[in-house]
């Protein structure tokens, strides 16, 4: 008999899909950078307005600071092309203890911002300082933003389905639901810390650019302490509630990269890869498609995703271990989201993989089983699942 987790898959999965035959039946896919197809006029004109506020600098009179990292979205996001990976890393810091992740708010928070504006400098506060309490610190990568409107899009009742939390079947996964701080279905985010696409953007310019909105209406506090008098003279919220949704519309139109196209001897090598990607069990979180998307923008209604990945949360055990995050282990993560792979190196969530087979080999925990599995492999299935990798 088929556990459960075997029924739900086959929700998820569309049978036999490799490389090519991805194209045809997941929805969404476009160059890296490129708008979602069957884009309304007035859905492309959001995009392109979008796409100037995201590689928009802005400065201190436009609210920028007083403290921040980046002058610029694209600053971050634009490998290889604007809404990209990006090579800057993020500084982040957290203390672990007893179960529970300090997100050190009172020191300033998590993020280390590492500029100030003219203004903030003046009074003698030229960045964050890695707080006293902390005890963990990575230099984190920031992730691509493709196809991110399609991940807003699936349902949370395709999410919560996968969750095994306790193991039920026996299988040694336990993914779980990431969860926002008011309990809502998170799926951005490393962590799965947000739920959708407005709030993932607010957040990041109020922590990366000083910029207030209506969500964030609070300047940051440079290790905690209060600002001096005179050093933010824009009145808050300084980002428009227009500018945020300029910004989030860029983001949910941007297309999902399609895969490499490939025929002959190479195609025969990447569905050999894509075998051995299933037999060995990478599937199970790295769920290659997922069905229904629900949506009032056509665009990305009713749409196949080919994300490799159950958006759950999963532990990966101690050797990818980073800083933890709200209601995350400093071992737990998101599963990764694997399409558009090959245009990105270094790997994992700090970078720390300088190639594929160091990233897969680093995995343990839930994955630790499947990592054996691949290791067992005789060189050239290995080599192949690699190369089906590099074709994402």
């Amino acid at each position: 008999m088929a556990s459960a987790r075997s029924l739900i898959l086959t929700t998820f999965i569309v049978t036999g899909c490799g490389p090519q035959s991805d194209a045809g039946q997941a929805g969404g896919y476009g160059a890296p950078g490129a708008s979602l197809p069957e884009l309304t006029a007035d859905e492309l004109s959001r995009f392109e307005r979008g796409r100037e506020q995201f590689h928009r600098e802005f400065v201190a009179a436009d609210g920028l600071g007083p403290l921040y990292n980046q002058q610029r979205c694209s600053s971050c996001h634009d490998l290889p092309s604007l809404g990209g990976f990006g090579a800057e890393s993020v500084p982040k810091a957290t203390h672990w203890d007893a179960g529970r992740c300090d997100l050190l708010t009172d020191q300033g928070g998590d993020l280390l911002q590492q500029q100030s504006t003219p203004l903030l400098a003046a009074a003698g506060i030229l960045r964050e300082t890695l707080p006293e309490r902390a005890s963990q610190f990575a230099q984190i990568r920031p992730p691509a933003l493709y196809g991110l409107g399609l991940v807003e899009a699936i349902p949370d009742s395709l999410i919560a389905m996968r969750a095994d939390s306790a193991d039920a079947n026996r299988d040694g996964i336990s993914g779980r639901v990431g969860r926002t701080a008011d309990g809502r279905i998170g799926r951005f985010g490393r962590r799965a810390e947000f739920a959708t696409l407005q709030d993932f953007i607010a957040n990041a310019l109020l922590l990366e650019m000083g910029l207030t909105s209506t969500a964030h209406p609070e300047e940051e506090k440079p290790n905690g302490v209060a600002l001096p008098p005179g050093v933010d003279p824009v009145p808050d919220p300084e980002a428009p509630d227009s500018l945020v949704a300029l910004l989030t519309d860029f983001v949910r139109f941007l297309a999902m990269p399609a895969p490499e196209t490939a025929t002959g001897a190479l195609a025969d090598t990447l569905q050999r890869g894509q075998r051995a990607f299933r037999q060995v069990g990478c599937d199970v979180c790295h769920v290659p498609q997922i069905r229904g998307t629900n949506s009032t923008v056509s665009a990305l209604d009713g749409k196949t995703v080919a994300l490799y990945s159950d958006m759950l949360m999963h532990d990966l055990g101690a050797d990818v271990a980073s800083v933890c995050g709200p209601g995350a282990t400093p071992s737990e993560f998101r599963t990764a989201i694997l399409t558009g792979l090959r245009y990105r190196q270094p790997f994992l969530n700090d970078g720390r993989a300088q190639d594929l087979l160091s990233a897969i080999l680093l995995h343990d925990g839930e994955a630790g089983a499947s990592k054996r599995a691949f290791d067992s492999l005789d060189p050239s299935a290995r080599e192949a699942l690699l190369r089906f990798l590099r074709s994402l």
